[in-house]
């Protein structure tokens, strides 16, 4: 099939990419010229594990191409995948200008049917808007499915190429009968491609990821309550996750959800509620307990030090929202930053992958370690902020050697407590007891 992409932003690429993997050929789509050059040479702009793979050899085997021409790119393409920001306002509503800007383009240069499809994530009724923005140029035949992703960053190839389920709105045979051919290659087990009408496709998304985000949030609130009460939120956790009405995942406790979607869909969908006077009281308070859980960690240092933190200086081990992934959108490591230098700390951070784009956001403010354990170097206090593979067994001996004080302040749980119970450490953690072995 003949695919166009608009926009080559997180989900734009990965969608290109993985859809050119099974033989399709693809043309990428951005208004970006430095950027479309940059991916016409073989350079990856995100950091996304197997996504390099896969971009290296579609480029080469000519099924992937770049373009800023819109009209070039949608010519000869039977599908046009719409993946473009959809930033929120200050009200917290989606702004569709990008989406409804490129439906208006459309408009005036479709000549042949085309599926204009919605990659974005979008409130309900854009596909509508969409639809309309474009009829007002065109009295071309078209159709408009929403077709919403649902990408772990970290895991979005694999999500991607062998996805839990297609979800698709689409109200049109003709549509739907493309849309099946599509995804059939990516759901070859048995998972389902899920059709329904355009406004329950477009909820869809909403729902699942504020009901994730719920789900961090609950064991957030269950992990600040053990702290009072002397539980253990590990175990809690186990013993609620083991129930198949629960399951496992989203269960792990620690400083709040950040990145692209969690933050942005929730608030979206609280808007969209308020819009035809609906109170999601639920989502509401999702959204007020994360923002204080972001800063639960600096909490747990003023505690410890008091309100002035000056002549302190703290290692922060993380700075991507989560590990595999460059992303800072909403991490709760800048927030973090910005509360510990409001009570004037120094700071050393590392993170594998994250740094460069910490750097274009708060510049020099704070200081950047070539690795973890130069973040140490004379430190009052580690903090950690990010789950990374490469923090989870460091060498401790060597980290209370560099050291000033040895204190760790873990906000993702990293470390087992009987095993830290042996170190001359002092760690705290999150909804865990104290370990406080130090001497003196």
């Amino acid at each position: 099939m003949n695919i166009a992409v608009v926009g080559t932003g997180y989900v734009g690429l990965v969608t290109g990419t993985c859809l050119a993997e099974t033989g399709n050929h693809v043309i990428c789509i951005d208004i970006d010229g430095e950027k479309v050059n940059k991916l016409r040479r073989g350079e990856v702009p995100i950091y996304e594990p197997h996504l390099d793979v896969f971009f290296e050899r579609n480029l080469k085997q000519n099924r992937l191409s770049f373009t800023t021409s819109l009209g070039e790119g949608v010519k000869d393409s039977e599908l046009i995948f719409l993946a473009l920001p959809t930033p929120p306002g200050e009200d917290g509503s989606a702004d569709l200008s990008y989406v409804l800007g490129v439906a208006e383009h459309l408009g005036k240069i479709i000549n042949n049917y085309k599926v204009v499809i919605d990659k974005s994530t979008v409130p309900v009724g854009t596909a509508e808007k969409v639809k309309l923005a474009i009829r007002k140029h065109t009295t071309v035949d078209f159709d408009v499915v929403s077709n919403p992703e649902f990408l772990r960053e970290g895991f979005a190839v694999n999500d991607f190429m062998k996805p839990d389920r297609v979800v698709v709105g689409c109200s049109s045979e003709r549509a739907k009968k493309l849309m099946t051919e599509l995804y059939q290659p990516f759901v070859r087990q048995g998972n389902p491609i899920l059709f329904m009408d355009e406004k329950s496709a477009e909820l869809t998304k909403y729902a699942a990821n504020s009901f994730l985000a719920t789900k961090i949030t609950f064991m957030n609130e269950i992990a600040n309550y053990c702290e009072l009460i002397g539980a253990d939120v590990d175990k809690i956790r186990k013993g609620i996750g083991s129930d198949s009405r629960i399951g496992k995942r989203f269960l792990f406790p620690g400083i709040g959800y950040g990145g692209s979607c969690f933050p942005k869909d929730v608030l979206a969908l609280k808007k969209a509620g308020n819009d035809v006077d609906y109170d999601f009281k639920i989502v509401s308070a999702v959204l007020n307990v994360n923002h204080k859980q972001k800063l639960s960690l600096v909490e747990k240092v003023k505690s410890y030090f008091g309100e002035n933190l000056s002549g302190k200086t703290l290692a922060l081990w993380g700075l991507a929202f989560k590990p595999e992934t460059d992303d800072i959108r909403e991490a709760p490591a800048l927030y973090m930053i910005n509360a510990l230098l409001e009570l004037g700390a120094k700071i050393n951070a590392y993170d594998p992958e994250a740094m460069s784009n910490v750097k274009d956001v708060i510049g020099a403010k704070i200081n950047y370690a070539d690795n973890c354990y130069d973040a140490l170097n004379d430190v009052d206090a580690l903090l950690i902020a990010t789950e990374w593979s490469a923090f989870r067994n460091p060498d401790f001996t060597k980290m209370d050697q560099l050291m000033k004080m040895p204190i760790i302040f873990d906000g993702r749980n990293l470390y087992d407590l009987q095993s830290m119970n042996t170190k001359p450490f002092f760690y705290q953690s999150i909804g865990r007891a104290t370990v406080n072995n130090l001497k003196g």
